[in-house]
């Protein structure tokens, strides 16, 4: 047997018919949850302006600006 025979024999061997999207359910999941991550990221900077309104106002009191600067 030469040797493209045995590349074509061990090819025809190595293939499976098994479930595919069971195989790649992983890649789905994995992104799933890096974007829930990214999502929590970008919630977490949610109302920062409220939260720090005295700096923001106390700021705009020394440099003369109305407010948060609206």
């Amino acid at each position: 047997m030469n040797l493209v025979a045995q590349i074509a024999m061990s090819a025809a061997e190595a293939e499976h018919g098994g479930n595919v999207m069971a195989q790649t359910a992983i890649f789905g999941v994995i992104a799933a949850v890096a974007f829930a991550a990214l999502a929590l990221v970008t919630l977490s900077y949610r109302n920062v302006a409220n939260r720090h309104s005295a700096k923001a106002e106390a700021y705009a009191k020394k440099h003369g600006k109305d407010g948060h600067g609206h």
